[in-house]
């Protein structure tokens, strides 16, 4: 894992994305070495192309999901976002090349050759997503403890990482109950740095919960530390592995001191401009679309087109959200909040389709104009649900420190929550949102949003 812009990602996806940029480019300026020209107004002119084409092409891929290092899709599903990743790309190929003027150069054969790097990228994209790599990018890891945290961990790390080979499980002094297989808890003939060292590890995961009176071996884990060997504990492990900082290993002293939680006035700047010129943008591609959805409410269900409810923004300040009416008009007609749920009785025909697509949620583009909102944040709740989960979820208020948005991390990273226990979830990912928020990830956000969207995933 790497840290870019203070969002976590796999080596792999970045290998994969520089290999998407570098291949087309390469093809491209090959054919224009081929062709044998040399005039340089036309060489910066093919350059520009192969830049544009490249970065184009991994943004559909990256919108598709096909840079998504843990993934269930099955291969055929993958190669059907691959065809539409070929699609999207090929009239944009021609595009861009109609605008640059490319003087005495072999049109045909250039075009060739960005398309044949094109198919060559996607069909190696299916490929490695459903094949392992070899030992080469395989990353050995030692865990620290034998009970129900190490347990946990090792869960994720299997169903996170394919690359990662667990090297075994080496237990404290307070590993009262073992919860892991026994030939693979490590003896403690061995200190643990003369384990890290014989058996070739490269991470140490601390996952265990008590940590007082000498319980951990402060002086080995330096040692690993000083010989190369990172040293992480769950807390930190959980931020980079799943993107979430989990509650169950959460300390109040961890978000005081660590990095991140910045709120800095050059941050809110760049993130206000973002939001104004994407929210105007999106909201003139999504005219036509929002008045066909606006007749289609009117002819089931009659006026209003939308609805505005009261809903908690930045620092606990109230506001009005306004989105396309998707229920009944008497939904609440007994004047009791309610989660939605899946294939809620309240929602109309049309609404079931619009909240399917996330439709229902173009109008809040207003409310990003206006300030109470930011296209990127956390989802913004009522307050009743508010008050509810800030008695039951510690840190809950924390989410209210930046600006709720239209689409979020724990949005794209978990499905519509309609529970105590789903909020607790999705809080996970919206205090990794709060940590460690840049420009970088808002557009990372935004194009997994593409991806919830095609696929219906977590509508209700």
């Amino acid at each position: 894992m790497i840290k870019v812009f203070s969002h976590w990602l796999h080596l792999k996806t970045v290998l994969r994305i520089v290999i998407d940029f570098i291949f087309p480019v390469t093809c491209v300026l090959l054919a224009v070495f081929l062709i044998g020209h040399r005039g340089q107004e036309s060489i910066q002119s093919v350059v520009i192309y192969a830049v544009i084409f490249a970065l184009a092409m991994i943004v559909f891929n990256a919108s598709l999901g096909l840079y998504q290092r843990s993934h269930g899709r099955t291969i055929m599903q993958t190669r059907a976002r691959a065809v539409l990743s070929l699609y999207l790309s090929v009239p944009l190929a021609y595009g861009v090349f109609a605008l640059l003027s490319i003087a005495d150069a072999d049109h045909e054969l250039l075009l060739v050759s960005g398309l044949t790097a094109l198919f060559g990228t996607l069909a190696h994209r299916v490929y490695t997503m459903h094949n392992r790599t070899g030992t080469m990018m395989e990353h050995r890891v030692l865990i620290f403890g034998a009970g129900p945290e190490a347990e946990s961990v090792s869960k994720v790390l299997k169903r996170s990482d394919p690359d990662i080979q667990i090297v075994g499980f080496y237990p404290s002094p307070t590993d009262t109950e073992i919860c892991i297989p026994g030939q693979q808890v490590l003896p403690r003939a061995q200190s643990l740095s003369d384990t890290a060292y014989a058996l070739n590890v490269h991470e140490i995961i601390i996952a265990v919960r008590e940590r007082r009176g000498g319980i951990l071996p402060l002086r080995e884990l330096l040692d690993c530390k000083l010989s190369g060997v990172k040293v992480l504990d769950l807390a930190s492990y959980f931020e980079r592995a799943l993107g979430q900082i989990r509650l169950d290993s959460l300390r109040i002293g961890w978000l005081i001191f660590g990095e991140g939680f910045r709120q800095g006035w050059q941050r809110t700047l760049v993130k206000r401009l973002f939001d104004i010129v994407a929210a105007s943008i999106l909201l003139l591609l999504a005219l036509p679309l929002m008045l066909v959805t606006a007749l289609l409410i009117v002819l089931e269900d009659g006026f209003p087109v939308f609805y505005r409810q009261e809903r908690v923004g930045l620092n606990g300040r109230l506001f009005h959200v306004v989105k396309f009416r998707s229920m009944r008009k008497d939904a609440e007609s007994d004047g009791k909040p309610r989660w939605a749920t899946a294939n809620d009785d309240r929602t109309t025909r049309v609404g079931r389709i619009i909240r399917k697509l996330r439709i229902d949620e173009l109008p809040q583009l207003y409310s990003v104009l206006t300030g109470d909102m930011s296209l990127v944040g956390p989802r913004p709740e009522r307050p009743y649900f508010v008050d509810q989960l800030t008695r039951e979820i510690p840190f809950y208020a924390v989410r209210h420190s930046v600006k709720p948005g239209v689409t979020g991390w724990a949005q794209v990273s978990y499905p519509y929550g309609a529970s105590v226990d789903d909020s607790i979830q999705k809080l996970q990912y919206d205090l990794y949102y709060v940590k460690n928020h840049t420009l970088f990830l808002d557009i990372v956000i935004l194009c997994e949003t593409v991806v919830v969207v095609l696929t219906g995933k977590g509508a209700q």
